[in-house]
């Protein structure tokens, strides 16, 4: 009867871990998912006639891709200007004094409802690493306006928009920032990243303070292989049917569908091609059921969790 009562509970515990029974995982199933779809203030700049308002979601910058809207008023004519040629950038001064621009717009649209200029960067560090300072770039009438604002980058704490950061096989920097979505459904979801690439040449939009900053573009016509895994021990490199890679649309954007299955934790195993099929970066994963050990990883992914 004991054996009996014992193959039970076992049995009832295999069947939960993918839920409670975790050692590495078991904090981050607990995390409540955040949803934020309101732009709010994130600072408001004046200079002279002029006043900037700068805008993201939930009014908090986060490490990883972040949309921004850009607001310029001018106070001596009393109207927006909705014809600015707007220019941004984001430099972080690390601790050790070395400063490093990221991936963002170089080209901001205005958009005639809301009164704004959309566009976005991508933060690769968070403010724990050193000091953030937006410079944000504009003409009026012909007279060109520079204003800068420091900021605090926050950790990114839904993970189902992480980012990651590597070398690619031909020795350039490479950046990939999910976009969407924020809060998946057990099903087929829309998956949406920013891939970008270093650059030799950095005087995209002329506001470079100095050319060691760097910069990064939108890296064009790749494919992102995508192979999503669960990686608990408990459940054996579980993965999913009907997945499609990620390509490229016409706003830049990488498109592509991952289904989830359960909910927890997955890894999106990526691997990196170029136009001609190249690998940037990435390996395959095996598909072995291998249950009791942490799943294997590609050497690019991206780990989620919803």
């Amino acid at each position: 009867m004991k054996c009996y009562t014992f193959f039970a509970m076992a049995l009832f515990f295999a069947m939960t871990s993918c839920t409670v029974d975790k050692t590495d995982y078991e904090e981050e199933i607990n995390t409540i998912v955040p949803e934020y779809y309101d732009f709010k203030e994130v600072v408001s700049i004046t200079s002279g006639i002029y006043k900037i308002n700068i805008q993201a979601l939930n009014g908090t910058l986060y490490k990883g891709f972040n949309e921004i809207k850009i607001q310029i008023f001018n106070t001596a004519k009393n109207e927006v200007l909705s014809n600015a040629a707007v220019a941004f950038l984001a430099v972080l001064e690390k601790t050790n004094g070395e400063k490093v621009s990221c991936p963002h717009s170089y080209h901001w649209v205005y958009d005639a409802a809301d009164k704004q200029y959309s566009g976005y960067t991508v933060f690769p560090n968070e403010s724990t690493d050193g000091s953030w300072t937006l410079s944000i770039h504009f003409t009026d009438n012909g007279q060109t306006v520079s204003v800068s604002q420091a900021v605090t980058v926050y950790k990114q704490i839904n993970k189902n928009l992480n980012m990651t950061a590597f070398t690619g096989n031909d020795g350039r920097q490479y950046i990939i920032a999910l976009k969407a979505p924020q809060k998946p459904n057990v099903s087929e979801n829309q998956l949406i990243a920013g891939i970008y690439q270093s650059d030799s040449s950095n005087n995209h939009d002329g506001i470079f303070p100095d050319s060691s900053l760097g910069s990064y573009s939108e890296v064009q016509n790749h494919t992102l292989l995508l192979d999503p895994r669960m990686p608990e021990p408990s459940m054996g490199n579980h993965t999913s049917p009907n997945n499609q890679d990620l390509k490229q649309a016409a706003d830049g954007f990488y498109y592509g569908v991952v289904n989830y299955t359960m909910t927890g934790n997955w890894t999106l195993n990526f691997i990196l091609r170029d136009q001609n099929g190249k690998i940037i970066k990435g390996s395959p994963v095996s598909t072995d059921f291998t249950p009791g050990v942490d799943g294997a990883k590609s050497e690019l992914y991206i780990d989620i969790l919803f």
